[in-house]
């Protein structure tokens, strides 16, 4: 048996899931909702869009993990419905993360192979998630479902 000092990481959040797998947050992108929302208000059809280029530019940008949309809460204030149909307000602040967990497989090498998952949701502040105020919907993702294994890349030796 190898005995070798664990090194830490250096994440942005680590959380634990409902599942109680561990997860740790590498990368996060914030943006506002409705930061450029051209003329107009908020309502189902810019909402679906705003969500699907999210999802697409995830796809795009991280193509190496699978990519999962939690289910935005949506509220519908009392205000007057325009031409594409009621007021409906996602929360103000969208979120693109990559996440990365121990291997699914549990026969594969744990020093050599992971998993991963991109997940975009929204939440209402800037906070990075933790697990003291994460959302349920966030806790709940089905990671054994979602994510994919994938093998460590080694980095290249060169001599000093």
């Amino acid at each position: 048996m190898r005995h070798r000092p664990r090194v830490p990481t250096m994440a942005l959040a680590r959380l634990t899931l409902a599942s109680g797998r561990s997860v740790v947050l590498s990368e996060l992108r914030l943006s506002s909702t409705y930061g450029d929302m051209p003329e107009g208000y908020p309502c189902k059809p810019l909402n679906e869009s705003r969500i699907r280029a999210l999802v697409h530019a995830a796809e795009r940008d991280l193509p190496a993990a699978p990519v999962h949309l939690v289910p935005p809460p949506r509220e519908y204030p009392h205000q007057y419905a325009g031409g594409f149909g009621p007021v409906e307000v996602l929360p103000s602040v969208a979120c693109v993360g990559t996440f990365h967990s121990t291997a699914l497989a549990p026969a594969r090498d744990p020093d050599l192979y992971r998993s991963r998952l991109t997940i975009v949701w929204f939440q209402p502040t800037t906070d990075v998630p933790s697990d003291c105020d994460t959302t349920a919907a966030l806790r709940d993702v089905a990671w054994d479902e979602l994510a994919r294994d994938y093998a460590l890349q080694a980095l290249p030796f060169t001599p000093g």
